[in-house]
C-alpha cells in the first residue's frame, strides 16, 4: 500500500510539473500566437465572445485586440463599461507558452507577459486593446415604400435593380445598412426619381470606408437554373443574448419571412417576434389580430401563414398575412378529422393565391400513439380545394409527439403527384415517398453523431427553375459539442437522392460548422428550416433556428447573370 501511495504522489507531482502556464488548443497548427479572444466578464453578455482576434505576424510584440465600439454590433450599447475587466484566452501553437497565465485584463492598459515558442525562445510581449468602430459599409436591403418595389441587390457591381413599370418619379425607401453606417442623400427622408439612376453612398461607422451604389429600374438578366453558389451567411445570432428570444423547455420555434421581416413563432402562445431578414435586428412583435399562433410559415408569394394548435376534432384556422403590421385575415378553416393533433409544424409550397400545397404535420400523442398522417390542403387556381387526410401507415413510417418526435411533411412540389419528404428522430433517415405514397428513396444519417442530432426539419420551395429542399440538424446535446447543421439539396430530379444525407450527389449547400451559443444545458432539441425565395424571383434566403442550441441565423444567394 505503502508504495502504490508513494507511486500515486510521484505522478501527481509530475502532473503538476508538466502544466502549462497558458490554454492551448490542439487545433492550433502553426508556430505562435493564433489568436486572442475577448470574453465579457460582467453585464447582460457575461461569458460571451466579444471579438475573436485573428493574429497575422506571430512575431509582433504588442497585440491590439479590436473590441467593437456597440455591442451587439447592431445596438447602441457602448462597450466602454466592459473594457477595464475583459477575460482574454490565448490560442497557441503546441510547447508555446504565456507567462504569467492569461485571466482577467485591464485592456485600456499595456499588459506585459513572457512569450516562450516551441523552441524555449522567450520575449516580452504586450496585449492591450482598442474600441474600434466598424468599418462595414453595405446597402444590405432596399425598398420603395409605395409603390412598393424590392430593389435586387448585386455586391458584384454594387447596383440594385428596380423591377418595375410604374412611375418611380417621387418615391421613399425603406432600407438596410450596415450598423451605424449613414447614406447619403438619405432615401427614408428624401423622396427621389427613381426613373432615371440614382447614386448613394455608404459611409462606414469609422467615417473613413465608403462605397457607392447606383439604384436603376431595370429588369437583370438571370442565370437559367438555380442560384449562384455559395450561399452567403447573413448572419449568425445568440438566440437569447443577441435576439431577445427567451429559452426556454416549451419553445417550439417555428419561421416565416413577409414584407423582408423573418418571424419567428414559438409555439407557445406568445405573439410572434420579427427580425430584420438581411441583418437579424428585432424589429418588434407582428400584428396577430384574432389569429391564434401555434406555428407560422410563409409562401413564394409574400404570405406569411398563421395556424392554430388544433386537438382532435377542433377546429383549424389559418390566417395570412402581406405584412407584420396588418392584421390577418382568416385564409381558411375546417375540423381536424384525423384523429390526431396539428398545428405545431406547417408547410407550404407555391403561391397560396393560385397554386400551392400546405401541409400540416399530424402529430403522435406521447403515451398513447404514434402517427403516420398528415393533413394536405391544395390550391389550385385559387381555389381551396377541400383537405385530405394522408395516411401512410402501409410505408412503416411513424413519428411521435410534437416539437421534438414528431417530423416536418413537406411537399416536393406544387403537384401531388411529385410526393413529398420527410424525417424524424431517432431514425434520423430522410424520405422521400413518391405520389403513390411509396418509399422512393432513403438517406441514411452516416456522421456517427446521429443520435446525438434531430433532423426533423424540412422546407421545401421552388426557385428560378429548381426545386430545393432544406434540411435543419437540431442538437440534442451542445453542451457535448454537437452543434446545428443546415444542408440544402437540389430535388428536381429525384434521381439524384441517392447516397446518405452528407453525399448526397443532390446536396448542393451545408453549413456543418456552424455556431451555437447554449452549450451548458440541454431542454428541448426542437427548431424549424426556411427556404424563402423573394417575391421578385432574384434571390432565395434559407433560415434556421436551433432551440437547445439558441442559435438563429440565415443565408442567401442571388441568381443574377454576372
Amino acid at each position: 500500500m505503502k508504495k502504490i501511495y508513494l507511486l500515486l504522489l510521484g505522478l501527481l507531482s509530475i502532473m503538476t510539473a508538466c502544466q502549462e502556464p497558458e490554454y492551448v488548443l490542439p487545433t492550433a497548427d502553426r508556430q505562435g500566437i493564433t489568436s486572442l479572444t475577448a470574453i465579457f466578464t460582467s453585464g447582460p453578455f457575461t461569458d460571451k465572445e466579444i471579438v475573436k482576434y485573428a493574429i497575422t505576424d506571430a512575431s509582433a510584440d504588442k497585440y491590439v485586440i479590436p473590441i467593437p465600439w456597440f455591442y451587439p454590433e447592431d445596438s447602441e450599447d457602448e462597450t466602454t463599461p466592459y473594457m477595464t475587466a475583459v477575460r482574454v484566452r490565448a490560442e497557441l501553437a503546441p510547447n508555446c507558452t504565456i507567462e504569467p497565465s492569461l485571466t482577467v485584463l485591464d485592456l485600456t492598459k499595456d499588459n506585459y507577459f513572457v512569450y516562450t515558442n516551441a523552441q524555449g525562445e522567450k520575449r516580452e510581449i504586450c496585449i492591450t486593446g482598442e474600441r474600434t468602430k466598424s468599418d462595414k459599409c453595405e446597402l444590405l436591403s432596399f425598398s420603395l415604400v409605395d409603390p412598393v418595389v424590392s430593389g435586387v441587390i448585386d455586391n458584384s457591381s454594387n447596383t440594385i435593380s428596380l423591377i418595375s413599370a410604374d412611375d418611380l418619379h417621387s418615391c421613399l425607401a425603406d432600407i438596410t445598412l450596415s450598423p451605424h453606417a449613414t447614406i447619403t442623400p438619405d432615401p427614408r427622408v428624401e423622396a427621389l426619381d427613381y426613373n432615371d439612376d440614382v447614386t448613394f453612398t455608404v459611409v462606414a461607422h469609422n467615417g473613413v470606408d465608403k462605397k457607392e451604389y447606383v439604384v436603376r429600374k431595370t429588369i437583370p438578366a438571370k442565370i437559367p437554373y438555380g442560384f449562384n453558389a455559395p450561399l452567403e451567411e447573413l448572419f449568425n445570432l445568440d438566440a437569447t443574448a443577441g435576439a431577445g428570444i427567451p429559452w426556454n423547455d416549451t419553445n417550439a420555434p417555428t419561421l416565416g419571412v413577409v414584407g423582408g421581416q423573418l418571424v419567428v413563432c414559438m409555439g407557445d402562445g406568445t405573439t410572434p417576434l420579427y427580425f430584420n431578414q438581411e441583418t437579424g435586428s428585432k424589429g418588434g412583435t407582428i400584428n396577430l389580430g384574432s389569429a391564434q399562433a401555434g406555428c407560422v410559415t410563409s409562401d413564394e408569394g409574400g404570405h406569411l401563414l398563421i395556424c392554430n394548435k388544433v386537438d382532435i376534432g377542433n377546429q383549424c384556422n389559418i390566417f395570412m398575412t402581406s405584412s407584420v403590421k396588418d392584421a390577418p385575415q382568416l385564409f381558411y378553416s375546417f375540423t381536424n378529422t384525423a384523429g390526431l393533433p396539428m398545428g405545431a409544424k406547417m408547410k407550404v409550397i407555391g403561391d397560396v393565391t393560385s397554386n400551392a400545397v400546405i401541409i400540416l404535420t399530424n402529430d403522435g400523442i406521447s403515451g398513447v400513439t404514434s402517427s403516420s398522417a398528415f393533413t394536405r390542403i391544395v390550391v389550385k387556381n385559387g381555389e381551396i380545394q377541400t383537405p385530405e387526410v394522408v395516411d401512410i401507415s402501409s410505408t412503416g413510417l411513424a413519428w411521435g409527439a410534437a416539437p421534438v418526435n414528431s417530423t416536418s411533411v413537406v411537399p416536393a412540389s406544387t403537384n401531388v403527384t411529385d410526393g413529398y419528404f420527410l424525417s424524424y428522430y431517432d431514425a434520423n433517415i430522410l424520405t422521400y415517398l413518391n405520389g403513390n405514397n411509396q418509399i422512393a428513396a432513403q438517406l441514411a444519417n452516416t456522421s456517427g453523431n446521429s443520435w446525438a442530432q434531430n433532423q426533423n426539419c424540412l422546407d421545401t420551395k421552388t426557385f428560378n427553375n429548381a426545386n430545393y429542399l432544406a434540411m435543419l440538424l437540431v442538437s440534442h446535446f451542445p453542451h457535448w459539442g454537437v452543434g446545428p447543421q443546415v444542408y440544402l439539396y437540389d430535388v428536381t430530379s429525384k434521381g439524384s437522392l441517392g447516397n446518405d444525407v452528407f453525399t448526397s450527389p443532390a446536396l448542393v449547400f451545408k453549413a456543418d460548422a456552424l455556431n451555437w451559443y447554449q452549450q451548458g444545458d440541454t431542454k428541448t432539441a426542437s427548431g424549424d428550416v426556411l427556404i424563402a425565395p423573394s417575391t421578385n424571383g432574384f434571390k432565395i434566403y434559407v433560415y434556421y433556428y436551433d432551440n437547445n442550441s439558441a442559435t438563429i441565423g440565415g443565408f442567401s444567394a442571388d441568381c443574377i447573370q454576372k
